[in-house]
């Protein structure tokens, strides 16, 4: 499974849907994490420690969408 996590584009929102230990997890399960570049700024998460627990960045909503499945 390819899992895709967008940046919250609510206004006052902060929160991101999956933390870094989430997608090593996933990942250690066999999926592919996407995770929309800056996603987990917003709680304090750079995207490289996404990068480091198994997530690949990706740029835009769009492409996030179109490849996760």
């Amino acid at each position: 499974m390819i899992v895709g996590i967008p940046k919250e584009i609510k206004r006052d929102e902060y929160r991101v849907a999956i933390l870094p230990v989430g997608v090593e997890e996933l990942s250690r399960a066999g999926h592919q994490v996407l995770v929309e570049t800056g996603a987990g700024l917003g709680s304090g998460i750079p995207d490289e420690m996404y990068i480091a627990h198994g997530a690949e960045l990706v740029a835009t909503p769009q492409e996030l969408f179109a490849r996760a499945r």
